[in-house]
């Protein structure tokens, strides 16, 4: 099972790696790991990881990840306005807006859509824009903090107080969106108040829900925290195969460590 080493930039170890799982024949998945290359435009605009999982059809959702990813890094990488904040939130209207022209010049894939959440490293100040249900985790220390609001029918009662949070991994209708990149008019990405500081030996967990949906957050703190990024990865998917793999299975883990 091979692991996408991103070989970063000290102040980082990161790796990502991405399954189909055992019941689909298709990966709606896609992420991403970017740095520039320049010391200079690095010191400006940091690090940047995306993951999106797509939906519609068997072509669509993977089209409309895949759209999201590389909209997303271009747009940071090439708008970037010196608040990488508003830049995330730029790059996902970006490509919301391209996603539904991709469906209108290609009638064969309407409904597509995608989650997405991006999140940008800069200075050790963490900042991210969030669509849909594929979740941010920070690990410090012995606690695990989900950063991410799943924008879902299930999300919406849990906030509601009519379903347990810890009811909603397992409801029946955990699955459908009430918000994606592509579906309806305008898109408003969750992001935070403020950006979160980063602390030395702070873990970030980005994935889909076809591995969060699988394993309780103390046990994907429990790996990610035994293991190297690039082992964590490896592990966190074997153990969702392991349960039956449903869903395709992605995950990026990154570690902050000294400069």
């Amino acid at each position: 099972m091979p692991v996408d080493l991103t070989n970063p930039k000290p102040g980082i170890e990161a790796a990502g790696l991405t399954d189909v799982g055992l019941q689909r024949t298709n990966n709606e998945d896609s992420y991403t790991y970017w740095e520039p290359d320049s010391d200079v435009e690095f010191r400006r605009k940091g690090r940047l990881a995306v993951v999106a999982d797509g939906m519609g059809g068997y072509e669509g959702g993977q089209e409309a990840s895949r759209v999201a990813v590389e909209t997303v890094r271009h747009v940071y990488d090439n708008d970037f306005n010196g608040d990488p904040q508003q830049t995330l939130i730029s790059a996902f209207e970006s490509a919301h807006d391209n996603i539904l022209r991709y469906a209108m010049d290609h009638p064969e894939f309407h409904g597509m859509g995608t989650t997405c959440t991006a999140i940008a490293i800069i200075d050790d100040r963490l900042f991210f824009a969030h669509v849909g249900d594929s979740r941010l985790y920070l690990i410090r220390n012995d606690t695990v903090a989900r950063l991410t609001r799943d924008h879902s029918y299930v999300g919406r009662l849990v906030e509601n107080g009519i379903v347990r949070s810890e009811d909603a991994e397992s409801h029946p209708q955990r699955h459908i969106l009430t918000a994606a990149l592509g579906s309806g008019h305008d898109v408003t990405p969750h992001t935070p108040e403020q950006p979160i500081p980063l602390e030395e030996g702070d873990i970030l967990v980005l994935c889909t829900d076809g591995l969060w949906s699988l394993l309780s957050e103390h046990e994907l703190s429990r790996v990610a925290q035994a293991n190297s990024p690039a082992d964590a990865c490896s592990r966190l998917i074997r153990i969702a195969l392991e349960r039956g793999g449903p869903d395709n299975i992605t995950v990026l883990v990154m570690r902050v460590s000294p400069r």
